[in-house]
């Protein structure tokens, strides 16, 4: 059986089809079957005033997916489109490989994996901008 395992602290709450769900006291572990839900971990989501950088707001886009706020065929071309844009600039080793995972990931459809390889890059761009700013 494949799918999504999706693994929740005590009291996490996830977003599945529109419905927030918050998990009891215990750690829980649920197997995802069905290929098109929608699902997106709370404590991963980014509010939109917070998608103000350049990998923050592709990440956004990504995670619009999720929370089916968006098609994957509307969110598709913009992503990649993104995803270039960052390769561009982030050109290190490190970057490029999870860039292209995440280009992969967005090709096969898969968007929680595409937005778990981009939200890595975010400390990243954390620094290089903090760098730049002085």
């Amino acid at each position: 059986m494949s799918g999504l395992i999706l693994k929740l602290a005590p009291h996490e709450r996830v977003l599945i089809n529109g419905a927030v769900i918050e998990n009891g006291d215990r750690r829980s572990r649920f197997s995802i079957v069905s290929p098109h839900a929608n699902i997106l971990r709370l404590r991963d989501a980014i509010h939109p005033e917070d998608a103000s950088t350049p990998v923050s707001r592709v990440c956004y886009i990504a995670q619009l997916v999720l929370s089916g706020d968006t098609t994957a065929e509307e969110a598709e071309p913009q992503l990649l489109r993104g995803i270039e844009q960052l390769s561009q600039v982030l050109t290190d080793l490190d970057s490029r490989n999870l860039l292209n995972r995440a280009s992969e990931a967005v090709m096969n459809g898969e968007f929680y994996p595409a937005m778990r390889h981009l939200r890595a890059l975010l400390p990243r761009e954390k620094r290089l901008l903090a760098v730049t700013r002085q």
